[in-house]
């Protein structure tokens, strides 16, 4: 467990700090940027919040609340508080056309910044849990790496960087955002920023 948290915050700070992210789209408070390497897709998402980063923090590491913000959440259910700051969940997405609704065993680690320069940390990937095995009546799907880092603006606002390495079972959702025919992306953080503030 210790070793599948340590490499879950430190894929997520691989990612963050990778070079050659193309921006697609800017709107007032939010940006969105693709990174393409060989055959692996990833985009972040940049958003501005008036809250202090550490409030922020704290409503983005209870992913039980993302149901207020982000429509992509059906349900989620806490299955393991392994520590502080590791926390198991089992999330159910809704179906995309023709498809089963997909569900996910996610581990998301927390960390607070250790120096005051560096962001707060919120790291999500796909675990294998016996109890939860896979159902028939979902689509099981995997996160190999996305999460949240939060930067602080100062006392009152912050930057909110959400990064996610796109898999076969993300894609679906996105698909219709990257080529433009759909604002999901920009929907969800425009919700995500109402919620935090």
């Amino acid at each position: 467990q210790a070793y599948l948290s340590y490499s879950n915050i430190a894929a997520l700070t691989h990612l963050a700090r990778k070079s050659g992210w193309d921006i697609t789209r800017t709107l007032d408070n939010v940006k969105i940027w693709t990174h393409e390497e060989g055959a692996v897709l990833s985009f972040k998402v940049e958003m501005q919040a008036k809250v202090p980063s550490r409030v922020a923090f704290s409503l983005l590491s209870d992913f039980r609340l993302r149901q207020c913000w982000d429509r992509h959440f059906l349900t989620c259910e806490l299955l393991q508080a392994v520590s502080e700051e590791e926390k198991i969940y089992h999330v159910t997405a809704p179906p995309t056309t023709g498809q089963k609704p997909r569900d996910f065993v996610i581990l998301v680690s927390q960390r607070q910044p250790c120096r005051p320069q560096e962001p707060y940390t919120v790291a999500v990937r796909s675990v294998t849990l016996r109890a939860v095995p896979p159902s028939p009546e979902f689509c099981r799907s995997e996160i190999l790496c996305a999460g949240f880092q939060i930067h602080s603006n100062g006392s009152s606002s912050c930057t909110v960087c959400y990064f996610n390495q796109v898999t076969s079972g993300v894609m679906p959702y996105l698909a219709a955002n990257l080529t433009g025919s759909s604002k999901s992306i920009e929907d969800t953080a425009l919700e995500c920023i109402k919620f935090l503030e």
